[in-house]
């Protein structure tokens, strides 16, 4: 990069590339899919914002370019002319751009700090940090272990730290809460925040059991004493809270269905059999006591099941089995989904039956039951070049691909429906790179819950990237195709850069 003389004195960084020519501009997005352009209205302009961009570029490299235009010089003129900037009108005479795959994307218009700087370029389409809205400033924002530690060891005021990821829709929510409460305490307690999301701040969230988001602990004089679980809390219930710091009472636990009153049969692995068989027609549903939707369908169920009782010669009774306590029978009947529904007729299994959700439709079918049509086969039963993973194979798997991006889903999720297809088509694309996987985890799946909850899942679908089996970050791009083969593309274009580098080197 040839600097003016003005400019000797300024250490700029050879990571950003100074153009001057429109051709060397567009090869540039032509090659590069995430570039953050300083267009100044001087060499002398730039000054300042080149000692930082320095830094950013150091921080970035590999995962996004910085480029600088100067307006100001004869030969650059022109170039800023054709992209219609004009640094001049600015205050501080220069303009920070985005471009993203080759086409302008957004002005940077975020805290011009090292922090922001780099958290935009490593996601620029991802929400400003927690830091940067004004209405935080009371917040105390820890970046790393050893700002937390001595936090910790220096204060002497009760603290309450909320361990946060910053796609987490609950923490969002209970952000402006949290900040009021900071500010109306400030000198009495102290509130801090800090994104343990990152696999760096693996020990930290072992420490604190850190096992979802927000995960809100209260210390006093260093010492972790309590865990904070209201996380719907205005400002006021936080201070409330904090005049009388006390753990988290238990719940009192969700009544069974079984207990409840209500005319459903109730069935066990132990009576499930005789039951059958002394009953002609039996519609059974499978259900979990977490499950939404079983809570959502039990009064239609109860209601359709009243209706039959009262009925001398009604079309058949209902019953239910919880899957999760009757697992014996969940396993032999293959239960991977809730709620589901079987019918039995004359003591034999006859039809897995997909909607039946409403007290009508339920004794409509019961009057006729016939064969619903056949099921769509589930993803993970189709050939397709994505790798399906479960609990117990996931890390392995994922050590033997130096890239792979993982799509953690439910099969009822419509969100999750819609990407399937562009997911499974980028796939395709890259099936004969043996360094690159395309993988999905069924999270719906009981033996999945755990490793869903461990990899930070809380939303539908939810893409990780991994390196040789360790996170590196959540995939926030495009849920089409050309966004997840972009992804891939970009990150082997890297390693072929890498490997040509070597080569050069030798």
């Amino acid at each position: 990069v040839f600097l003016p003389p003005l400019l000797s004195s300024v250490k700029v960084s050879p990571l950003i590339e100074k153009i001057s020519d429109h051709k060397d501009f567009k090869k540039l997005l032509r090659t590069r899919n995430n570039v953050l352009v300083l267009y100044s209205k001087s060499a002398a302009a730039a000054d300042s914002s080149l000692r930082l961009l320095s830094s950013v570029a150091q921080e970035v490299k590999g995962r996004g370019t910085i480029s600088w235009i100067d307006c100001g010089d004869t030969e650059s003129r022109k170039l800023c002319k054709k992209m219609k900037v004009d640094p001049n009108s600015k205050e501080k005479g220069v303009e920070l751009l985005h471009y993203k795959d080759g086409a302008f994307h957004t002005e940077y218009n975020r805290a011009v700090t090292l922090k922001s700087m780099v958290a935009f370029l490593k996601d620029p389409e991802g929400a400003p940090l927690w830091e940067e809205d004004p209405e935080a400033k009371d917040v105390v924002h820890v970046d790393s272990e050893k700002e937390l530690r001595r936090l910790l060891k220096k204060e002497d005021k009760p603290l309450l730290m909320m361990f946060y990821a910053p796609w987490c829709g609950v923490c969002k929510r209970m952000m402006p809460s949290y900040q009021q409460a900071a500010t109306e305490l400030k000198g009495k307690y102290v509130l801090a925040g800090m994104n343990v999301y990152s696999a760096e701040f693996e020990r930290i969230k072992e420490e604190y059991n850190v096992r979802g988001y927000p995960t809100i602990c209260y210390f006093e004089k260093g010492k972790f004493l309590f865990h904070f679980e209201n996380y719907g809390a205005t400002a006021t219930d936080i201070a409330e809270w904090l005049k009388n710091p006390q753990a988290p009472q238990p719940q009192a636990p969700e009544t069974p269905w079984a207990d409840e009153e209500n005319v459903v049969y109730h069935l066990t692995d132990e009576d499930f059999d005789k039951f059958i068989k002394d009953h002609s027609s039996v519609l059974v549903m499978f259900h979990a006591p977490w499950c939404g939707h079983c809570k959502k369908m039990k009064p239609e169920y109860e209601k359709a099941a009243e209706f039959l009782h009262a009925s001398s010669d009604g079309p058949g009774v209902l019953a239910a089995v919880d899957a999760t306590v009757n697992k014996a029978l969940a396993e032999r009947y293959h239960i991977s989904g809730f709620p589901t529904l079987k019918y039995f007729k004359d003591g034999e299994e006859k039809y897995t039956l997909p909607h039946l959700r409403t007290k009508t439709k339920i004794i409509d079918w019961l009057q006729n039951p016939e064969a619903p049509p056949p099921p769509e086969p589930a993803w993970e039963e189709k050939q397709t070049s994505v790798i399906h993973l479960a609990g117990e194979d996931f890390r392995e798997s994922l050590k033997k691909k130096k890239h792979t991006l993982v799509m953690f889903y439910a099969p009822w999720c419509p969100h999750c429906k819609n990407a399937i297809p562009h997911f499974t088509t980028a796939a395709e694309v890259f099936k004969e790179d043996r360094k690159i996987a395309y993988a999905a985890v069924d999270c719906a799946k009981e033996q999945n819950h755990d490793l869903c909850k461990q990899e930070g899942v809380d939303g539908y679908p939810t893409f990780n990237y991994y390196n040789y089996g360790k996170f590196v970050e959540k995939y926030t791009g495009e849920r089409g195709e050309s966004g997840f083969i972009t992804f891939m593309r970009t990150l082997r274009e890297r390693d072929h850069e890498r490997v040509g580098k070597k080569k050069d080197e030798l």
